[in-house]
């Protein structure tokens, strides 16, 4: 019986980390093959796709590599193959390289109908909140309660809790200075969820904050509404005040 447990990748993943070989390997790490892609045999191609299959998480190309006794580069170029013949052939999945590993997972063009499925008859979602704070997270980490709630201007604890329970982020250490805060950080689950390889794939904050002009802009516009209802709010006053 195979065991595709995510603690048995993680182990084997950790015993590559340490000693650099799998655990009954007859082909040293430093003895990989090194084959392009279009030369790899069908059966090692078919191999790679049913690990990836039967794998509850994303399999790291070191474990894919001593698996298959080919070298990193080739199980790179292995996936990329694989995944561009399925989006030439439109299947509805393909295999992406997500939080340092490989998964199976739907095609792009396929997340309306997969989102109907998946979302039917669910109610629960991450609250606008929750969305936020897990933002907050993603972008200043290694980062306390207290920071976030100076950013956020409300109390966290409750939210931080939920995403902390939810595996979407967790705890990264102690603050050194005073009081040692725990300081949070986002986990593979979360990079996992955003279909992301690591955190240099998160976009790119300038890029979503307006121009200097539109900012200045909109603040001349609020400034303006702001004297209007002074105005008016004054008018009102002088009005009730003149009543008989």
């Amino acid at each position: 019986m195979v065991d595709n447990s995510p603690d048995e990748f993680e182990r084997l993943a950790a015993q590559l980390n340490s000693d650099g070989d799998l655990p009954g390997s007859s082909v040293s790490s430093h003895d990989l093959v090194d084959v392009e892609a279009s030369a790899v045999p069908a059966e090692v191609a078919a191999a790679l796709e049913a690990i990836v299959m039967v794998a509850t998480d994303p399999v790291a190309p070191t474990v894919l590599a001593q698996l298959l006794e080919v070298s990193v580069s080739t199980v790179d170029s292995l996936c990329e193959s694989l995944a561009q013949s399925y989006a030439e052939e439109q299947r509805g999945f393909t295999i992406a390289r997500v939080a340092g590993g490989y998964r199976y997972q739907t095609a792009e063009a396929q997340a309306p109908y997969v989102e109907r499925f998946v979302m039917e008859g669910q109610t629960t979602r991450l609250s606008t909140a929750a969305l936020e704070t897990l933002a907050i997270v993603a972008y200043k980490q290694p980062v306390s309660r207290a920071q976030i709630a100076s950013i956020r201007g409300v109390n966290v604890d409750g939210v931080t809790r939920t995403l902390h329970q939810r595996g979407y982020i967790q705890e990264l250490g102690r603050d050194p200075g005073p009081g040692n805060a725990t300081m949070y950080g986002t986990t593979s689950l979360f990079l996992e969820q955003l279909g992301m390889d690591s955190l240099d794939d998160l976009p790119n904050l300038s890029e979503l904050v307006p121009d200097v002009d539109v900012v200045e802009t909109l603040e001349a516009v609020l400034r303006g509404v702001d004297e209007q209802s002074q105005s008016q709010l004054a008018d009102n006053s002088e009005d009730s005040d003149s009543a008989p």
